[in-house]
């Protein structure tokens, strides 16, 4: 079992849609089923509606799931387990006050040292416990006493001494579970045997292992950690970069096949630079992922977009743009010479049927002739025929023809364009 974990905190970064992505692509590869787990247990963080847009957006990058749970459902399961460590004593209450810890991590921070729990309340007697049982309290789990090793697909063996984790909090005050904890149990009770998600959180493997042996499953987990994606500028993507959210990806015009393309090529060896995700499903390899990050590169999933827009579907892409004709599709592949996204394609094909306004004497003469033309089917024949009954010839005529056909001064060549427009000039020289 696969499962893909979104926190609906805010926009879907790059990131998780690759982690979703390749999640989707493995569980098909062996398959097995792939569920969505929304984690909305951090209320203060939870944005209305994003659970929504995140389904939302998988559904466009046509990434297939079989069921979609909601971790906050779980609650009760993880106090119920909660409560079994603290009876098998591989947890203990902690009274410690959030002032009180604040002060130690300022003073661990002045000694220059990672801040661990010091482990005041482990050792708490039962009638110490009763006698504070008024007071708001957390629960911690008990560190490990051995070090913890598991096999990465991508990182190969791991290891983690037992002193690097910390007898970390697994319930809030509030009773609510805890990242950590609450996603162990969460893949526990959901069988889930492959975890394939972000580099950033291998530092949490080794505390969700430490739980699932503290509640002795054995089930095999296989693990995947993708090596981070950076920015232009070497540094990890943030929310501060555009290009880190999906959504704004998606609205500045690329199209999810070509961020797919990108996504599955971005720091891989793939059998060619140009594919579908259908196509991936036949050769993809999570263990040929490479273990250092790459930068993320505009450019080149601008180039990816612009090659998938002349492989789409015209009257698909027609549609993308505002239009519902095949013509005014193939239209615009003739203009990816000059443009790479759908927003830089819709105000070229604008231009095209939008009132084109000059002053311009040879752009009247030439609009008055072609108002009485008659239909031709080859291009020759209408520019004889515009040639010959306006005078104009050489630039003068060549540039008010570009202008009334296109609106602009500059593009494809007009024996190309002139096929997908010759059934709308009535339409296009107003």
């Amino acid at each position: 079992m696969f499962r893909f974990a979104p926190s609906p905190t805010g926009d879907m970064h790059i990131g998780n849609l690759r982690v979703a992505l390749f999640n989707f692509i493995v569980s098909s590869q062996k398959n097995e089923k792939f569920i969505i787990r929304i984690e909305d247990t951090d209320k203060v963080r939870n944005i209305e509606g994003k659970d929504r847009e995140i389904l939302e957006i998988l559904a466009l990058f046509d990434i297939k799931y079989q069921n979609v749970s909601y971790q906050s459902a779980n609650i009760k399961f993880h106090r119920q387990l909660a409560t079994q460590l603290l009876s098998d004593g591989n947890a203990f209450i902690c009274f410690c006050s959030d002032e009180l810890l604040d002060e130690k991590r300022e003073e661990a921070k002045k000694q220059k040292k990672a801040y661990k729990y010091d482990g005041t309340c482990e050792g708490l007697s039962d009638r110490a416990v009763m006698e504070n049982e008024e007071s708001s309290f957390t629960v911690r789990i008990k560190k490990p006493l051995e070090d913890l090793t598991f096999f990465d697909k991508i990182k190969g063996s791991v290891s983690f001494g037992a002193k690097e984790i910390d007898s970390f909090v697994i319930l809030r005050k509030d009773k609510t579970p805890t990242y950590n904890y609450a996603c162990a149990v969460d893949d526990m009770l959901s069988n889930i045997g492959f975890v394939i998600r972000g580099e950033d959180h291998l530092s949490n493997t080794p505390k969700q292992e430490h739980i699932r042996k503290l509640f002795k499953y054995d089930e095999k987990m296989e693990f995947a950690h993708l090596p981070i994606i950076l920015n232009i500028e070497g540094k990890k993507m943030s929310k501060r970069d555009d290009a880190s959210s999906v959504k704004w990806l998606l609205e500045q015009g690329f199209l999810p096949q070509a961020i797919t393309n990108y996504l599955i090529l971005h720091g891989n060896k793939t059998p060619k630079k140009i594919f579908s995700l259908d196509e991936a499903l036949d050769w993809f390899d999570i263990e040929k992922i490479s273990k250092n990050p790459a930068k993320f590169d505009i450019n080149q999933l601008r180039d990816l977009n612009n090659a998938h827009i002349n492989l789409m579907d015209s009257l698909k892409l027609s549609t993308l743009i505002g239009y519902s004709s095949a013509d005014i599709g193939e239209l615009a592949k003739l203009y990816t010479e000059e443009a790479s996204t759908i927003n830089e394609l819709k105000p070229k094909i604008d231009k095209v049927f939008r009132a084109k306004v000059s002053d311009d004497e040879n752009v009247a003469k030439l609009r008055s002739v072609m108002s009485d033309t008659p239909y031709f089917e080859e291009f020759n024949e209408f520019k004889k025929y515009l040639m010959v009954n306006s005078g104009l010839k050489g630039k003068n005529f060549f540039q008010p023809l570009r202008f009334l056909l296109t609106g602009a001064n500059s593009g494809p060549k007009l024996q190309d364009v002139y096929p997908l427009i010759k059934n709308y000039l009535t339409e296009i020289i107003k």
